[in-house]
């Protein structure tokens, strides 16, 4: 009968989260749109017309299929070396959408577990995570993580290690906020009266609390580390030749910006619709979650 009840409970939350989350309609159909990416990123294999790095010497730079010299069997044209641009795309979520799946990962698991740390403990921990933290808020995201990488060296796993120092800042903020309020709260006051132990406390009282804005920052944070890889990639920095990454195929594009246009656009128009798509959920999230504007 219990656990009855409180699959109605959850049942009924969700039911209220979607109504709050549906009323954006922004967010709505930005979902959708990043379902349709998602779907491309998981089956691109059946649904690439060709494969990524297939050369095909006698198409070069041949422009997409309605306009004039183009070619039925590649829909989007292809690309100065003669690869199909529409297989580089459809790869390229594959790539960029789990570029930032790790990013979101990353970040937040080290993110929230030092900013629990902080808040929680306060006192000399506090402080020292909170310097780190002033020090990386201090420098611009895209020139730190050229600083990290120049540490590194160049690549793909690198670059998804210095985006995701990028954004501990965040994470650690709001979880150090969160743990702040939380930890007063006579909930928490009893656990440590009944001798639970205080990683317990943290990770079975507190962290569930924080989830909500938590969240929200993780959408942001999928946006901003699609976006950053693909700039450290369009500088030689991120993901290097052949891999079909998105900011990879417009530095590789730059010296036709004039003569096959649809080079730069293909791949800029992609990054643009992923990166807003995440900054428009993640704004119906934050309405969804916020109790203030609930009817």
């Amino acid at each position: 009968m219990r656990l009855f009840i409180l699959k109605s409970e959850v049942k009924s939350e969700l039911k209220e989260f979607w109504i709050s989350f549906s009323q954006n309609r922004g967010a709505v159909l930005s979902l959708c749109v990043l379902g349709v990416f998602l779907f491309l990123a998981i089956f691109s294999a059946w649904i690439a017309p060709h494969a990524p790095s297939v050369v095909d010497t006698e198409a070069l730079r041949l422009p997409p299929v309605w306009s004039s010299g183009g070619m039925g069997r590649y829909f989007l044209g292809t690309d100065d070396v003669g690869r199909d641009v529409l297989s580089r795309l459809i790869y390229g979520a594959r790539v960029s959408l789990g570029v930032g799946f790790l990013v979101v990962l990353l970040a937040t698991s080290v993110g929230s577990f030092l900013g629990l740390l902080a808040g929680y403990f306060g006192g000399w921990l506090d402080q020292l995570i909170q310097r780190i933290t002033d020090v990386l808020m201090s420098l611009p995201s895209i020139l730190l993580s050229i600083v990290v990488l120049t540490i590194l060296g160049p690549g793909l796993t690198n670059a998804i290690i210095a985006v995701s120092v990028v954004a501990l800042p965040g994470f650690i903020r709001i979880a150090r906020a969160a743990a702040l309020t939380e930890k007063s709260k006579p909930y928490v006051i009893a656990a440590r009266s009944f001798g639970a132990g205080h990683f317990y406390i943290l990770f079975s009282n507190v962290l569930p609390n924080c989830w909500a804005p938590l969240i929200v920052q993780a959408t942001h944070a999928f946006s901003d580390g699609i976006l950053n890889v693909a700039a450290l990639g369009f500088l030689g920095l991120g993901a290097q030749p052949p891999t079909p990454e998105w900011g990879t195929m417009l530095a590789d594009a730059r010296p036709f910006i004039e003569s096959a246009p649809w080079l730069v656009t293909l791949p800029g128009l992609c990054i643009l619709l992923v990166v807003l798509g995440f900054n428009l959920v993640g704004d119906g999230l934050r309405d969804a979650f916020d109790p203030k504007l609930k009817k």
